[in-house]
């Protein structure tokens, strides 16, 4: 195992890696230029294997341990950006006007890129690594495509893991826990069905806005009194769309939301009842609704083994002070949910410090995270796959 001295020397070279990616962001699966210098950085570290094109901009590459018979375990990392303006002002800022790197997948990048450069050199493992740099994890279900397109079988993955970073969580600091880590996301809508007319005669209508409001008001209590306050369940609206004209009442009006939790039984209540609610307050006036439910991301869950098998990796390198093993899940969703429920692993978080929140503007990556992430990555690697 190694400490965090061993990959010093590669901190400005990974940190050079992440500003270049931090400049040029891409979205959802349209990462040519994202893929090609990924590419073109295993290939300049002597990584032969790689494919190309998976879930369109996706690369899988493998590299072999010294002893090459031995299981497959995979590392994930993202490579897409989000829709925001930066305003971080660093002189990496995006030159991408409207897009950034607001989540830290250019930090994510840049560790598995440093984590390949140093295990293509040492080689000190027995078995595979297949390196998943994964496209579209922000809005198009990228994990989900590349688990599609057979990518366990194909590489013979047996584990996969994943890493992301925390704002708030000191860097040097590790953060995971066993079971559902993070949260399961859907989306809904619902369409009010009134009956339109002029604002000066609302006895004659049915206004669907001011149901609109009593269905917002109305979905709360199935969080604060029909749901166990020990269970976590997150009811969400997120956004209305009604009317067009001061003077008129409209015949229609939209409420969106999500829905978050960490138990299958709670995403079956939550489809159940919301229409339900919403139904019953709409009838009660003489409106309508229309319901459409969208299930998203699965219940993100760390399985046992691996969970511990990353516990170890990250206490080898920072000490156990440092690596919190019962950290609280979070409502938060994540794409790589759906690589969890094809293979055993686990997700684990890293420091970032005191940043800014992600999605926001004023967002970095901390580079001082680098290292962190490469050492774990190492130390994943010869834990889980130990050279004979």
């Amino acid at each position: 195992m190694y400490d965090l001295e061993t990959f010093k020397p590669l901190i400005k070279e990974a940190t050079k890696w992440r500003r270049y990616l931090h400049q040029r962001p891409e979205l959802d699966y349209e990462l040519h230029g994202t893929a090609a210098y990924v590419v073109e950085k295993l290939r300049s570290f002597g990584v032969t294997h790689i494919e190309t094109g998976v879930a369109k901009t996706g690369v899988v590459a493998l590299i072999e341990g010294n002893q090459r018979s031995g299981p497959t375990i995979g590392l994930r990392a993202e490579m897409d950006a989000v829709l925001l303006a930066e305003k971080s002002n660093k002189p990496w800022s995006s030159t991408v006007s409207g897009r950034m790197h607001a989540c830290g997948h250019d930090g994510h990048m840049a560790m598995l890129l440093g984590a390949a450069k140093f295990l293509a050199e040492s080689r000190n493992f027995g078995g595979s690594v297949a390196l998943i740099f994964q496209p579209a994890e922000e809005n198009a279900l990228g994990g989900q495509r590349m688990v599609q397109e057979g990518i366990m079988d194909r590489f013979g993955i047996s584990r996969v893991f994943a890493m992301d970073n925390s704002p708030g969580l000191d860097v040097g600091r590790f953060a995971i826990c066993d079971g559902p880590f993070m949260a399961a996301l859907d989306e809904f809508d619902i369409t009010i069905k009134g009956q339109g007319g002029h604002a000066a005669s609302p006895h004659r209508n049915i206004d669907p806005i001011v149901l609109a409001g009593q269905i917002i008001v109305g979905l709360q209590p199935l969080v604060s009194r029909s749901t166990n306050p020990l269970e976590s369940l997150v009811v969400s609206i997120t956004k209305m769309h009604a009317g067009e004209a001061y003077n008129v009442i409209p015949e229609t009006a939209t409420l969106s939301g999500t829905v978050r939790t960490l138990k299958p039984g709670l995403r079956d209540f939550a489809e159940a009842q919301i229409p339900a609610v919403a139904r019953g307050i709409a009838t009660g006036y003489g409106a309508e609704i229309e319901f459409k439910y969208r299930r998203i991301d699965p219940i993100m869950i760390n399985s046992p083994e691996e969970t511990n098998l990353a516990i170890s990796a990250a206490r080898n390198l920072v000490g156990a002070i440092s690596v919190d093993d019962n950290y609280s899940p979070v409502m938060g969703s994540e794409d790589f949910a759906f690589m969890l429920e094809a293979r055993p692993g686990a997700m684990i978080f890293i420091g970032n410090g005191s940043t800014a929140s992600l999605h926001n503007a004023a967002y970095d990556f901390n580079d001082e995270a680098l290292p962190y992430g490469i050492g774990y990555w190492a130390n994943l690697v010869e834990t889980v796959l130990p050279a004979p």
